[in-house]
């Protein structure tokens, strides 16, 4: 008998080993935000274009359906002011991307078109996000997931790119830093394409821990093992490439033998998360194979991470996925698991 309670205890032992244990705050009644605004329907990239209205409205629809819409605390999302979009894009870009939309519908490079409102959309989907953030910062929420679009980490300074006008993590990473005091900025892209753009805003910068997992080689050609940060910042930038027909074990290992030990020598005082669902094993746009299931354990993760060294702090941010059904059912169990269900 002696014998089998050990086995049991080192059987559980070994169970909490394998995830990071919360030791910060305890459980709280606090409602997660959800961004959204219908706006976020009025960019329009053209008839055929992956990156399509009919995105936001799956998700929509899907989470009323299950009665999840009901549970989450709706934030506002009122257009980003210039002074904290400048804080990573270029005054003279912002001024080329108005220009383009007078001359919309057209195309700012092979993958990104624009349409008259874009960049009006544009701006509205970083305030949301800033607006999340500042609602985690007051309490208001616990976390918030931000569905919006058009997406951003591809957005680099001075130019748009793979879909993307503006980097909304990047932006908010610096809102946080700025508004709020917060010293310490953890950025998780489980994106299938790596977040170039989030990585170059921060590579020299050891403030802002930026890891990646993504589907290598693959678009947009960065985010190998080797691209480690430069100066002050080597070392906060962390790739993990997965090759292509990865799943969920692949990501998860990456999570739990890269992020954690990285992020609890790093000691993050925010969190936030470029949440692409194209990684999906139903997404037409890329080749890997997480499940539903895989994204509950990602963020379960770093949802850990937050509540352990950030009060909670956790702001996520919808980037990719492009099947309609894969993406709305992997929001919903990303959001389940940020609301404690």
């Amino acid at each position: 008998m002696l014998s089998l309670l050990l086995c049991v205890y080192m059987a559980g032992l070994l169970s909490a080993a394998a995830e990071p244990r919360v030791i910060a705050n305890p459980p709280t009644t606090r409602p997660t935000g959800l961004v959204y605004h219908p706006d976020f329907l009025l960019h329009d990239p053209g008839p055929h274009h992956p990156e399509r209205p009919a995105r936001l409205q799956a998700i929509m629809a899907h989470l009323k359906r299950y009665g999840l819409f009901d549970a989450l605390l709706l934030l506002d999302a009122e257009p980003a002011s210039e002074q904290w979009i400048t804080q990573v894009h270029t005054p003279i870009y912002l001024r080329q991307l108005e220009a383009a939309v007078r001359q919309a519908p057209t195309a700012l490079d092979a993958d990104t078109r624009v349409s008259q409102h874009s960049y009006d959309v544009a701006r509205r989907a970083v305030g949301g996000v800033l607006a999340a953030a500042d609602a985690v910062m007051a309490g208001r929420t616990t976390n918030a997931f931000a569905a919006l679009r058009p997406p951003g980490h591809h957005a680099l300074a001075d130019r748009a790119m793979g879909f993307c006008l503006l980097n909304h993590v990047a932006i908010a990473a610096r809102y946080v830093q700025k508004r709020h005091g917060i010293e310490r900025v953890l950025i998780v892209d489980w994106d299938v394409h790596h977040g170039n753009a989030t990585q170059e805003a921060f590579y020299r910068d050891p403030s802002v821990l930026f890891f990646s997992t993504h589907q290598y080689p693959y678009y947009p050609g960065t985010g190998s093992a080797h691209e480690v940060g430069e100066g002050a910042g080597r070392g906060t930038t962390i790739n993990v490439p997965l090759a292509a027909g990865s799943g969920d074990a692949e990501i998860v290992r990456a999570f739990r033998e890269r992020l954690v030990p990285a992020a609890t020598a790093f000691r993050p005082q925010f969190v936030l998360i470029s949440a692409g669902f194209d990684a999906h094993q139903s997404d037409p746009l890329a080749q890997l194979q997480v499940t539903e299931a895989g994204y509950a354990t990602l963020t379960r993760i770093v949802k850990t991470i937050a509540d352990q060294h950030a009060e909670g702090r956790l702001v996520s941010v919808l980037e990719g996925g492009y099947h309609l059904d894969g993406l709305a059912r992997s929001v919903e169990a990303h959001l389940r698991v940020l609301a404690g269900n």
